[in-house]
């Protein structure tokens, strides 16, 4: 039993490097860790990330350097204002007042709409009825306007 206790912290190192090492990244040697007087540095070597590890609890816990965790912030405070903006801009279309139009047209614009339509129709009619007869429409007679 005090044998697995003294493993123990060594144990849980493993899988400490091992787990979050292999989950995030399978390159190899892509973290290494250093010891200090408390506890370990890790040092992404990919990124430049440094992570101040300990063991708290029989279990490695790694935390952002200073640097790191003030571009964390900021980057954070910035988005915070933009999704701030946002939400105020949502807000004012809100309040915008609502388009009001007329519907119907005029009387003139509804005669000359169905002026177009209406010739719209003959030609149409004119041009089935001649394809129905065979007549390549050269002595067809002139549609009617209206």
């Amino acid at each position: 039993m005090t044998a697995l206790k003294s493993c123990l912290p060594i144990m849980v190192l493993a899988v400490v490097l091992s787990g979050p090492g292999a989950a995030f990244s399978q390159e190899a040697g892509r973290y290494t860790m250093e010891k200090t007087d408390k506890g370990y540095v890790r040092l992404d070597t990919k990124t430049g990330d440094v992570s101040v590890c300990s063991e708290q609890s029989g279990q490695m816990v790694c935390r952002l350097a200073a640097d790191d965790r003030r571009a964390y912030e900021d980057d954070l405070a910035a988005l915070n204002e933009r999704v701030k903006k946002l939400e105020e801009q949502v807000a004012a279309f809100g309040k915008l007042p609502p388009v009001v139009r007329d519907t119907l047209p005029s009387e003139e614009e509804f005669e000359k709409t169905m002026s177009y339509m209406e010739r719209f129709f003959r030609r149409f009619m004119d041009i089935v009825r001649s394809f129905d007869s065979g007549s390549d429409g050269a002595n067809d007679p002139v549609p009617e306007r209206t």
